[in-house]
């Protein structure tokens, strides 16, 4: 095929399909000339803030690939903290069955402790009574003595004893005789025994010179007891200072205590008489004895002390009426007395 160019029209090929195209030539210039402008004010048109949208575009296109990766982190981090929970919960419900398992033994041993417990005060108290009695006879006294049995005992006797009221709580502490335990009662029949062995000479001088952690814890555990409780007890104990002070050497050591005046002060305010009866009868084996005039001189001449102990004259128990008017009257003559020094000095 062939074509003149000499006329206003070109031929352009059109590939295999029609050959070629029939363009003018002025259309063609005016393509052109058209390219060329929208090359010079394409920049024009496509302004900064597409540019800047563009930007945008790709930056948030990276910023959806970046949360897409780390979502995909998280994602396979909770798989891996799920997993870790379920072994995490498995372990948990063995333990919290292994912990049911512990309570229910720890109470099955409780139990068994106690019956224990029970089983040995029982038996102790028992024992205990027995010494309680065995220990009315002097000779029984001198041979526990003379055995070497007897401080082993007073040993064990101390601790029993400081220990059953340090363990009370303020509730028992507070209560009256009700508190019936076969504990308590092997508690009595210790105070009981303690109480025996000083009414015996031998046992008195051994309490005075061997036995004075027994002595302090007397005093102490009837301050730890409040007014109104355990009065059996409290007499018991009172009476076993009252037969350790009619040794002179154990006079001295129970006078040394500054607890000794204050304790048999706020004994004085129980609601047991026999408490009362017993705590004067200490004071007046105090007043009688010249060793503790010199230690104790000044608080035995106390106004409130007489006028304290002068409420009891008019009592209706006849003994604590009767060991009043007694003790006043010591207080009387110990106070005449020292003022006859003082007039001599």
């Amino acid at each position: 095929m062939s074509s003149s160019f000499g006329g206003s029209s070109l031929l352009l090929c059109d590939g295999a399909k029609d050959g070629f195209v029939r363009v003018r030539k002025r259309d063609l210039e005016k393509l052109t000339t058209e390219v060329m402008q929208l090359r010079e004010f394409l920049p024009k048109v496509v302004n900064g803030d597409l540019i800047d949208m563009l930007h945008k575009t790709r930056v948030t296109k990276t910023v959806k690939e970046h949360l897409t990766q780390e979502q995909e982190h998280l994602k396979q981090e909770c798989l891996h903290l799920q997993s870790r929970l379920e072994v995490l919960q498995i372990e948990c419900q063995r333990e919290r069955e292994e912990k049911l398992l512990l309570r229910e033994q720890l109470w099955q041993s409780g139990a068994e402790l106690q019956q224990q417990a029970d089983y040995c005060f029982s038996l102790g108290s028992a024992v205990c009574s027995l010494l309680w009695n065995c220990s009315t006879s002097e000779d029984m006294v001198k041979q526990w003595l003379a055995d070497g049995s007897l401080p082993a005992f007073l040993t064990v006797a101390t601790q029993t004893l400081g220990s059953f009221v340090r363990t009370l709580d303020e509730d028992v502490k507070s209560r009256s005789e009700d508190y019936n335990t076969q504990e308590y009662q092997f508690v009595l029949a210790l105070a009981g025994t303690i109480t025996n062995i000083a009414a015996v000479t031998s046992g008195r001088d051994f309490l005075s010179g061997s036995a004075h952690d027994l002595l302090d814890t007397l005093i102490k555990l009837l301050e730890l007891m409040k007014p109104g409780a355990f009065p059996k007890l409290k007499v018991l104990m009172l009476m076993g200072l009252y037969n350790a002070s009619i040794s002179v050497k154990g006079l001295k050591y129970i006078i040394e205590n500054p607890a000794l005046l204050p304790l048999i002060w706020t004994l004085l305010e129980d609601r047991s008489w026999e408490v009362c009866l017993h705590s004067l009868r200490l004071l007046q084996s105090v007043l009688l004895e010249d060793v503790a005039q010199p230690r104790l001189g000044a608080a035995l001449q106390d106004s409130d002390l007489q006028a304290h102990i002068s409420r009891f004259t008019s009592s209706a128990q006849p003994a604590l009426r009767l060991l009043a008017q007694q003790t006043l009257a010591d207080l009387q003559v110990l106070m005449q007395a020292q003022g006859c020094q003082q007039k001599k000095q």
